[in-house]
């Protein structure tokens, strides 16, 4: 197997996503907690990135939990003489967004995943990208019955907001036992409408449209509960679902194994322009075509919790204790902003 480390080549096809020169360069690190773990959206108007740390423990928080926001400002974003990432700065933000984890670009803000607190809802929380940083809560329940602990969000040209609900709160400590099962649902913020759309999942967890908006991904980490077990026989997997309309209203329809992690779960997920499939892994990103053959994979000692995409081939990957770039070719560019 070809390999142009850390660029690893499992197909040709890879080669046109990679360019003639990738790189990856470190451009934050912080030992003192894992502070680039999710989320993970970009504002190009800006150059800055917003991204949710992994759980910290703090005995003053609901829970002894919490979760910490920063807004990394990009600067340059590049190496130089005096080291990499010359430019860039992290500004911790104190945002009430109980236990943040996924995010997605919304209107002119952020619309986050508050996974919630045994005293504050799980739900879907709209931010400002600018101080002072306002946020509002749009959803917080399924009909009375709470979320247990949103994951992670994305928004279709519809207008409709899609997102994953695992129990994974409740094993963690930090919310009531869970009153509904592991679903994808679909909120549509204008009429208020709240639909479950897909079930039978482990622990779902990324989600993501394909550039068309015809499929739906959406990852299942089961191999890993939230009470730090592990099993190697459980689901580690992407199941993609064909998004239909009946009645002139939107289904999730022929369920199918798209493809298995071979190192750790596949969490976060997105799609690039072509297609291609991209994953946050055990070993790092992987990335499959439409078809689910592996292409290629972007090897980080650590793996990958979530990632995205920034402008002309740029990736951001979260690693939690460390922040990294990848410049791919110029033509790789993600499906979410499409830039």
């Amino acid at each position: 197997m070809p390999s142009l480390s850390p660029f690893v080549l499992h197909s040709s096809g890879f080669r046109a996503i990679l360019g003639e020169s990738p790189t990856l360069e470190l451009l934050v690190e912080n030992e003192a907690y894992p502070f680039a773990h999710e989320a993970g959206v970009f504002i190009p108007e800006r150059n800055e990135l917003f991204i949710t740390s992994n759980r910290i423990k703090d005995p003053a928080s609901s829970g002894g939990q919490r979760v910490q926001i920063t807004k990394v400002h990009l600067g340059n974003g590049a190496s130089t003489s005096s080291g990499p990432g010359t430019g860039v700065a992290c500004e911790e933000l104190t945002v009430p967004i109980p236990m943040a984890n996924g995010g997605v670009n919304y209107k002119d803000g952020i619309l986050l995943c508050g996974q919630g607190t045994m005293d504050a809802p799980s739900g879907l929380y709209y931010m400002s990208s600018n101080p002072p940083y306002t946020t509002t809560v749009l959803k917080a329940d399924f009909h009375g019955r709470p979320f247990n602990s949103v994951n992670d969000v994305v928004v279709h040209t519809d207008g409709s907001i899609w997102f994953t609900d695992p129990i994974y709160g409740h094993e963690q400590g930090y919310r009531p036992p869970s009153r509904l099962p592991n679903q994808v649902y679909r909120f549509d913020f204008e009429t208020g409408s709240i639909r479950a759309m897909a079930d039978g999942f482990g622990r779902p967890n990324g989600i993501c449209f394909s550039p068309d908006e015809q499929v739906v991904y959406v990852t299942d980490t089961d191999r890993i509960h939230g009470d730090g077990g592990t099993d190697d026989a459980r689901v580690s997997s992407i199941y993609a679902f064909d998004l239909l309309t009946r009645h002139n209203q939107p289904f999730l329809a022929n369920r199918r194994l798209f493809a298995l992690a071979d190192s750790g779960i596949p969490d976060g997920i997105k799609c690039d322009l072509d297609g291609n499939v991209h994953s946050g892994c055990g070993d790092g990103v992987n990335v499959w075509c439409p078809g689910g053959e592996l292409l290629g994979r972007i090897l980080v000692h650590g793996g990958v919790a979530s990632f995205c995409f920034g402008r002309e081939g740029e990736m951001f990957l979260l690693n939690e204790y460390r922040l990294w770039r990848v410049q791919l070719t110029g033509g790789t560019k993600g499906a979410l902003l499409g830039i």
